[in-house]
């Protein structure tokens, strides 16, 4: 590679070197990507899950001289992590030196990656470059390396001559590291030759106090016991300057990170969960999987199957014959089933599948095998040929339905379907199927069930006498399939299959089925936020007949009392709920009283009382011994407290629901749900960072639509309240896409792109938001969600330029909130400040309302509403010369915003605090030089400690994008080129740990 500004870059060396390529750069050819470390579109932009090893990294080059020793299978990352690295290094002025190994087994080329080394630094410094480093005369020793050195010096083969080249080698490497940190990067050590180890263990051992850090990279899923690299590994372990790292996978949150950084933009929905599910969090599978248009890629690609076989291929072919006939059964299999399928004793069968597992392409799990990826059972079941994949899968099932015992407890019925579906033997799968998809259901799995029943559908019309087989007809198998879905939360399936089942029972004439379906349809539409939910929950309850009584008419009826609240007002639900609860309790059913009282409850919340009569919904909940209602007992009971102004109250409860609904299996749904609720008080609470972890942990287990909009809400609030303008824009983008119009999440998301566009200092489009609370009245829980819109509204009102346009908008919006009932002390604090704020609008400082304000707030125990409200009262006491008053609350003021980092606010304290002249308000100090924000004085500091996007990221609970352009701004205001620079002007100028 070029050299950069003098310093040796030789990331790529062994690629450009005539020794040839690694077998991963080669999958990079045949997928046309750059090989090595250069940037592709196939490679992340961004480096996902690897903060702790790249602090190690950065720790270690600051502590060298010493060595780190990097393992990890194949694909897992270490190049793209050595590569973030080395960049930064270089970056900070370290000198990085590139040599990777050779995949020619024990007898390849000697020393291949020292060659490759050398070789980049003459291309770099030249022969004479590399001549001045070493002691006059030697370097005739390095021609055994490099011809362009000449010839050695003897031909003579001794331990002496090979003790020189290795005391030559660490001579340069001293003499390099004097001048400037260096870096030695050995890849792939499993490939290395034995010279290759004996010169690399030399090294390590012999390092001596030069800034020299070497770092070795492995595969530890290639190290079989009898591997030569083990025993190096060992050997060097017991050194003092030596350190092992080994990379782990990517969990599903990090994958959908790497996803997002491949296709540079959000992954459609569900991609993520298939993708890991695939990869297992291998980066290399993931970055294979994913296809160039943001699909998952059908099939294996041919070149990662190559990769995946090779260690197959090398085994005796009996072997490979048993890991084939052990591919069909899994990517875990039973000794004794493989025994049974293979016809060989377990004598044999052992003998067989030893060398398998000394290389590690199987491990022993138990009384079983598994192998060491499940990517390699596929790439072999893969290769079978139709005829083999039939037969080999036939046996399978003809095994297991001999001897059941074979089969893990609880899995024969899916596992014979599975053989039989693969055996293309249509009668007896589907019959499977069925029978596994009864076991699911009782098992709550309802994922497993949904694709179980989904395969039944998928072979009727292949068997004749599918119902009678079965003892169901198609329209039952297709309505618990409609019930699967909805309860796996797989909407949009459960839309068409609910769609599907209606043709059928409405030919069969059967309303109240029927209603069961629309109901389920218009529930599922609502959580995907479709359009038209409401038609079918009327529609569900126009084909229910009032008399006589029934469940399922209170169940429609409690179903449209609870969706209708949302968008059409009280007034139906009200209706729709109260006929619900007389139908329940006239047919004595416990489980439809209490979804009707549940619904009661909130279609028109009281928060000045009410608690009492949830508390009894939930004792008579526990009774029925339904665990859904007391999760949605959980969310109630939370979503009021908190609308009560009781947040840590609210806080406790949704942190408990959440623990249910992970007891209940229901994390994904009920779970995130409730996170809303946990988060949501934290940050009345302010604390901002325990909410953020929750908001982010919430965002990652890809939640419905009706769910994301309220955590980016959040999240956006607290980057708007901190100064993260770019931040609080990238939260609401989302909330804004998603365009739902529940109160809920329609007015929040108002109420955050009000403020922030009046934080931008556009009042005019803040007030456009605004409008549309205006013209929404009468909605559910319409004053807790529409009061603090409307006090963004008369504060923008206060500074729009059109005076007489502010004044029209603030008797508008005066108007409203006259119509709003104020219920509980948090939508009376609300008022109180609302009162103060309208005056204020209108030119007029009203001390004795903005204290009122700060008292209200400060009962309710809200920190930053607090303090805004003394800084105004503040304000107004200096409009009146009470200076010694406007001091008193500036101290409280102040006390709080510096508490939460809330930086405009502290600005602003300061400021109030200057222009008064009032001492010791905890005035921060003045901006540092060049123009940098608060914000990016937290970053430039992060940077200084050699901190990646990620960590900063992670650290300031930002995105990735938001750190880098925080970055970007901070080199152009500092008129540094690179982050290194940055660093060394941070320190210069006293601001890296200020």
């Amino acid at each position: 590679m070029v050299a950069d500004a003098g310093r040796c870059r030789l990331m790529s060396a062994r690629h450009r070197s005539t020794t040839g390529m690694t077998e991963i750069d080669g999958i990079s050819a045949r997928f046309g990507w750059h090989a090595g470390w250069v940037s592709a579109r196939s490679v992340s932009p961004v480096l996902v899950g690897r903060s702790s090893e790249l602090n190690r990294l950065r720790t270690a080059l600051a502590e060298a001289p010493g060595a780190l020793l990097i393992g990890g299978e194949a694909g897992v990352g270490k190049t793209r992590l050595l590569r973030e690295f080395t960049e930064r290094a270089t970056a900070d002025g370290a000198r990085v030196l590139v040599g990777g190994c050779l995949e020619l087994g024990s007898d390849g080329l000697p020393f291949a990656p020292f060659t490759a080394v050398l070789r980049g630094l003459v291309r770099e410094i030249g022969i004479d470059g590399v001549a001045g480093l070493l002691p006059r005369s030697a370097t005739g020793g390095l021609a055994r390396l490099l011809p362009e050195f000449g010839e050695p010096e003897t031909d003579a083969a001794s331990g002496e001559e090979r003790a020189r080249l290795f005391e030559l080698v660490l001579t340069l490497l001293e003499r390099l590291a004097e001048r400037t940190p260096t870096v030695l990067v050995i890849e792939d050590a499993h490939w290395a030759d034995r010279s290759t180890r004996d010169l690399l263990a030399f090294l390590v051992r012999n390092a001596g106090t030069a800034p020299l850090l070497i770092l070795v990279t492995y595969r530890a899923d290639e190290l079989h016991r009898t591997h030569p690299l083990r025993r190096l590994l060992a050997e060097l372990d017991r050194v003092d300057r030596v350190r092992r790292i080994e990379l782990t996978r990517l969990t599903r949150g990090e994958v959908g990170e790497l996803a997002r950084g491949l296709l540079d933009g959000e992954p459609p929905a569900g991609l993520v969960e298939r993708v890991h599910e695939r990869s297992e969090g291998n980066p290399l599978f993931v970055e294979a999987l994913l296809a160039r248009d943001g699909s998952l890629a059908c099939g294996l690609p041919e070149s990662l199957r190559d990769l995946l076989l090779a260690a197959v291929q090398r085994l005796p072919e009996e072997t490979q014959d048993a890991l084939r006939v052990a591919s069909a059964g899994g990517t875990r299999i039973e000794h004794a089933l493989l025994a049974a399928v293979s016809g060989m004793d377990d004598t044999t069968l052992t003998r067989v599948l030893r060398p398998a597992v000394e290389a590690n392409v199987l491990v022993v799990d138990g009384d079983g095998y598994a192998f060491r990826h499940a990517l390699i059972r596929e790439a072999l079941h893969d290769d079978l040929l139709p005829g083999e994949h039939t037969r080999l899968h036939a046996r399978y099932a003809e095994a297991l339905e001999n001897d059941p015992v074979l089969a893990p407890s609880g899995r024969l019925w899916v596992l014979l379907s599975h053989h039989w579906y693969s055996a293309h033997d249509s009668t007896w799968a589907l019959v499977s199927a069925w029978r596994a998809a009864g076991d699911a259901r009782k098992a709550v799995a309802y994922a497993e069930c949904l694709t179980m029943l989904s395969r039944v559908l998928e072979l009727w019309h292949k068997v004749p006498d599918a119902a009678e087989r079965i003892g169901a007809a198609h329209a039952d198998v297709l309505e618990q399939a409609v019930m699967a879905a909805e309860l796996a939360g797989e909407h949009e399936r459960g839309i068409k299959l609910a769609t599907a089942a209606l043709r059928e029972v409405e030919a069969l004439g059967d309303d109240a089925r029927c209603a069961s379906l629309l109901e389920q349809r218009g529930q599922m539409s609502y959580e995907l936020a479709l359009p038209g939910y409401i038609d079918d929950l009327r529609a569900a309850v126009g084909r229910l007949p009032a008399e006589p009584p029934s469940a399922v008419r209170a169940r429609a009826l409690a179903s449209l009392a609870k969706y209708a609240r949302l968008i059409t007002g009280t007034e139906e639900a009200l209706v729709a709920a109260r006929e619900s609860l007389a139908i329940a309790r006239r047919i004595a059913d416990l489980d439809a009283e209490v979804d009707a009282l549940l619904t009661l409850f909130c279609v028109d919340i009281d928060y000045d009382g009410g608690l009492e009569e949830l508390q009894e919904v939930e004792r008579i909940a526990q009774r029925s011994g339904n665990q859904r209602p007391l999760l949605r007992v959980a969310v109630l009971r939370s979503h009021y407290l908190e609308g009560s102004g009781r947040h840590a109250e609210a806080a406790e409860v949704a942190r408990q629901g959440i623990e249910l609904a992970r007891e209940f299996g229901l994390s994904r749904t009920h779970g995130t749900f409730l996170a809303i609720n946990m988060a949501e008080p934290l940050v009345s609470l302010g604390h901002w960072d325990e909410a953020l972890v929750c908001l982010r942990q919430a965002l990652e287990q890809d939640p419905a639509p009706a769910i994301r909009t309220s955590l980016h809400v959040l999240a956006g609030e607290i980057a708007l309240a901190r100064g993260d303008f770019a931040e609080a824009e990238a939260q609401l983008a989302p909330a804004r896409e998603i365009m739902w119009r529940k109160t809920q999440d329609y007015f929040a998301m108002l109420r955050l792109e009000s403020a922030l566009r009046l934080a931008q200092g556009r009042p005019d489009e803040a007030l456009a938001s605004v409008e549309n609370v205006l013209t929404n009245p009468d909605l559910p829980d319409d004053a807790r969600y529409a009061w603090p819109v409307l006090l963004i509204g008369a504060h923008a009102c206060g500074v729009l330029p059109d005076r007489a346009a502010g004044t029209a908008m603030l008797e508008r919006i005066e108007k409203r909130a006259a119509e709003l009932t104020v219920r509980g002390p948090l939508q009376e604090a609300h008022r109180v400040t609302f009162v103060a704020k309208t005056a204020h609008a209108r030119g007029v400082w009203d001390r004795a309302a903005w204290d009122a304000a700060a008292v209200a707030w400060e009962g309710i125990s809200e920190p930053f509403p607090q303090a805004k409200s003394l800084a105004h009262a503040a304000e107004a006491a200096l409009a009146d010369g009470d200076r010694d008053l406007a001091a008193a609350r500036l101290h409280q003021a102040a006390a709080l915003a510096e508490r939460l980092r809330a930086e405009p606010l502290v600005r602003r304290v300061a400021d109030l605090s200057r222009r008064a002249r009032v001492n010791g308000a905890h005035a921060p100090a003045e901006r540092p030089a060049h123009g940098l924000t608060p914000r990016e004085l937290e970053v430039l500091r992060l940077v200084a400690q050699g901190r990646t996007n990620r960590d900063i990221a992670e650290t300031l609970f930002i995105s990735a994008k938001t750190a880098s352009v925080h970055v970007s701004n901070i080199l152009a205001k500092l008129e540094v080129a690179s982050r290194g620079e940055a660093a060394a002007t941070a320190h210069r100028l006293g601001l890296a740990g200020a």
